[in-house]
């Protein structure tokens, strides 16, 4: 990851603490993996930026490099020259986070060689910001040394945010197949989502069904899919034409995503693919979404998009669940389930076997696919982003909790989860009229993906128990 670095100057204030400030900031950066964009000494003062001509530069430099840059760095090791600042930014034109630092006065230090007020300075850096209309995230700490702990968290923080903001945008989603009939409930908006620079690209089932016909046994993509669906999760008892059909579905499934530049799916299963092509598509779906593709069942785009939104904060796997029972008498805990493609990084053991419920309408034998198991122990971040057409907005909900050992009995895949005043939660979905199926993720990123939503997309965005 790649951030850009502006170093702020002021003329009156001590010129060496700009100098060390830069190369501590770049120390820091350097040791947490990060790649910097910053102006050397040769080409400002110091390497920072403190004049127009200044800043001029800079954005130059960062234009030059924006097809790599992930975001970027205000630092203020002495008060800084805010118009400067806010300047490089307008020019540079790059349109992504930006994370304001400010380092603290030491009190033996106050006097007028080594005074820095960039206490103060932070705050005429935010105004010209907001005057300039360029959003901008704060450090958790007004003030905080390049080299503590605290800054270092509030990096691996800005990371994930410019994960989610960047990884977003631009984004194309894969519907693959039409939305079941009985299920208004993940219906949403292309048009919204296209505002925010989000793409649907389209994919009829009977193209998958036909592309799978055509394919033969002996393909070399589909055996190479079905080995990696038995090494994936245990598959004994499951007849090997139905694992065959889970392998040319993935394997269709595949290079149709490659060849439309799609990085995550949404696909339809209830009732067509159990009826037409005699296996459900969880394993497949569930094989993806372990690799950081995610996939949604239902066609649930918004669904997806969520999951994508905790992927990208966390960089681990995501599931789609649905908030589905109440557990015994606990008002802070409920059962978190689907039938089910949950990815194996979510389970505490898993084996192939049956969809229990569809069965029951097509046939056991028409049912193979389902990843079975109970969810282990963890924390958990969630999410649920959706399109309100009504008020012609994308806006959402997000929130931390646990998924914990309590007993269950029950198929599919499921968990119990654990949310600190859940009932006040429930209550929001219900009122709001979000859906039933929420995005879940074994982390603790929930304010990464609020920052993202609400102050670089515009996503109107309920932080639960903030």
């Amino acid at each position: 990851m790649t951030m850009g670095l502006i170093v702020g100057n002021r003329g009156f204030f001590p010129d060496h603490l700009a100098k060390s400030g830069r190369e501590e900031m770049i120390q820091t950066l350097q040791k947490m993996s990060f790649d910097t964009v910053v102006l050397t000494p040769e080409q400002s003062k110091h390497g920072a930026v403190e004049t127009h001509a200044e800043a001029k530069r800079c954005a130059e430099l960062f234009r030059a490099n924006s097809g790599r840059i992930d975001g970027v760095i205000v630092s203020l090791p002495n008060f800084g020259d805010e118009r400067a600042i806010a300047d490089t930014l307008r020019l540079a034109r790059l349109n992504v986070p930006v994370l304001v630092q400010a380092t603290p006065d030491t009190p033996s230090k106050m006097s007028i060689s080594h005074r820095r007020d960039s206490f103060c300075g932070k705050m005429s850096a935010c105004n010209n910001l907001k005057q300039y209309g360029i959003p901008y995230s704060l450090t958790t700490l007004h003030t905080v040394a390049p080299d503590s702990e605290e800054f270092k968290k509030d990096l691996t923080c800005f990371a994930g945010i410019c994960r989610v903001v960047n990884g977003l945008r631009n984004l194309r989603i894969g519907a693959i197949g039409a939305r079941p009939a009985a299920f208004n409930t993940v219906r949403y908006s292309e048009k919204l989502l296209e505002a925010s620079g989000i793409s649907v690209e389209t994919l009829d089932l009977s193209e998958v069904l036909g592309r799978i016909s055509r394919m033969k046994d002996n393909d070399e993509h589909a055996v190479s899919k079905l080995q990696a669906i038995q090494k994936y999760v245990s598959t004994a008892g499951v007849p090997q034409p139905a694992l065959l059909k889970m392998a040319k579905l993935g394997a269709v499934v595949e290079d149709w995503m490659k060849s439309a530049s799609v990085q995550i799916s949404a696909v339809q299963c209830w009732t067509s693919m159990e009826e037409n092509l005699g296996v459900v598509p969880c394993t497949v779906m569930s094989m993806m979404s372990d690799g950081l593709l995610s996939s949604a069942c239902e066609v649930d785009v918004c669904g997806v998009l969520s999951m994508h939104a905790l992927r990208l904060a966390s960089e681990t796997p995501s599931a789609l669940l649905d908030w589905n029972n109440n557990y015994g008498s606990h008002p802070d805990k409920a059962v978190c389930f689907h039938c089910s493609n949950l990815p194996k990084h979510f389970f505490r053991d898993v084996k192939m076997d049956y969809q229990e419920i569809i069965a029951g309408t097509v046939g056991k034998d028409n049912t193979f696919g389902t990843c079975v198991g109970r969810v282990k122990s963890g924390p958990m971040s969630y999410a649920r982003f959706s399109t309100d057409d009504r008020t012609g907005k994308i806006r959402g909900y997000v929130g931390g909790g646990a998924f914990t050992d309590d007993p269950l009995e029950t198929f599919g895949g499921a968990g119990v989860v654990e949310i600190p005043q859940m009932q006040q939660l429930l209550h929001y979905i219900c009122e709001q009229g979000f859906e039933h199926h929420v995005a879940a993720n074994f982390s603790t990123v929930a304010g990464m993906v609020h920052e993202a939503a609400t102050r670089y997309l515009g996503w109107e965005t309920y932080w639960h128990a903030q």
